[in-house]
């Protein structure tokens, strides 16, 4: 049996499947810019990893339609030949930091604005919180959600089980803000720095 199969599914379209060593069950991933995925374990055949993909067709679809806007929503902000001033970003992301530290009692070291290639910020062991400047190509609650994000890190370092109860006392939907922020690709974003 081959590894991997690209099958048209009626209603849905291409869809991978994939053998996968790790997989424990069926499973679906739809992401934006990738497509449909189905992970095949072990003892299952593509044959009835496709049953389930028509089975699970009304699932899909919906989920579909969400990754479509999703890609819509990302491709408006990279194709932007958006200009930004360098000095107003700073200004802009660090009055946001501090206004977002004091409301929820967050202390940092230092702060510095870069337009990072892979992330949209950082925090380092002594609290220096590096934010992306490209955040600012996202709407305007995905870059406040990063910022906090990194203030949570001046507490718990890592994204285990502590730094999300933490992250879940400052922003309730934090689950949701991270999968829409995910959405986004650093590496498309490429404003044009004045």
């Amino acid at each position: 049996m081959a590894k991997s199969n690209i099958i048209e599914i009626n209603g849905v379209g291409p869809v991978l499947f994939e053998q996968s060593t790790r997989a424990k069950r069926l499973n679906i991933s739809i992401k934006p810019f990738k497509g449909i995925r189905v992970a095949v374990p072990r003892g299952i055949s593509f044959k009835m990893a496709k049953r389930f993909v028509h089975a699970k067709a009304g699932w899909i679809q919906k989920h579909i339609a969400n990754m479509k806007w999703l890609e819509r929503e990302h491709e408006k902000v990279s194709k932007k030949a958006v200009r930004i001033d360098r000095k107003e970003a700073e200004k802009t992301l660090v009055a946001k930091l501090n206004e977002l530290a004091e409301k929820h009692g967050f202390t940092y070291s230092r702060v510095s604005i870069r337009n990072q290639k892979t992330r949209w910020g950082s925090c380092s062991s002594k609290n220096n919180i590096s934010l992306n400047l490209k955040s600012l190509l996202l709407p305007e609650d995905l870059r406040d959600f990063i910022i906090l994000h990194e203030l949570v890190h001046t507490r718990v370092k890592n994204h285990g089980k502590n730094f999300w109860a933490e992250m879940l006392k400052v922003e309730p939907n934090a689950k949701a803000f991270t999968f829409r922020v995910n959405q986004y690709n650093v590496r498309l974003l490429q404003p044009i720095l004045v």
